[in-house]
C-alpha cells in the first residue's frame, strides 16, 4: 500500500482501521498513514481530538511508530 489512497482503496477499508470510523476519517492501515494521521491532527475537530489521539497511539503500537507530537500526546492522555 503506497501512502496515498485512492477512493476505491478507501471504500474497501473496514471501518476498523479508521482514527473515527464513524466518520470514516483518518485511515491507518499502515505505518505511513498512522504518521500522515499524527500530521494532519491539527485538523481534527476539537471535540473529536481526544478519540483520534488514542486511536494513534493505538496503530503507532501495532505498527511500531514512534508518536512524537506532543499535542497527540496530551490529547491521548499520556
Amino acid at each position: 500500500m503506497n501512502d496515498r489512497l485512492d477512493t476505491e482503496e478507501r471504500r474497501e477499508l473496514p471501518d476498523s482501521v479508521y482514527g473515527l470510523p464513524e466518520r470514516r476519517e483518518y485511515p491507518m492501515p499502515d505505518a505511513a498513514h498512522v504518521r500522515a494521521a499524527e500530521a494532519y491532527f491539527r485538523y481534527c475537530p476539537e471535540d473529536l481530538k481526544p478519540k483520534l489521539a488514542k486511536a494513534i497511539l493505538k496503530f503507532a503500537a501495532e505498527y511500531a511508530v514512534d508518536v512524537e507530537s506532543p499535542t497527540v500526546l496530551s490529547y491521548a492522555g499520556e
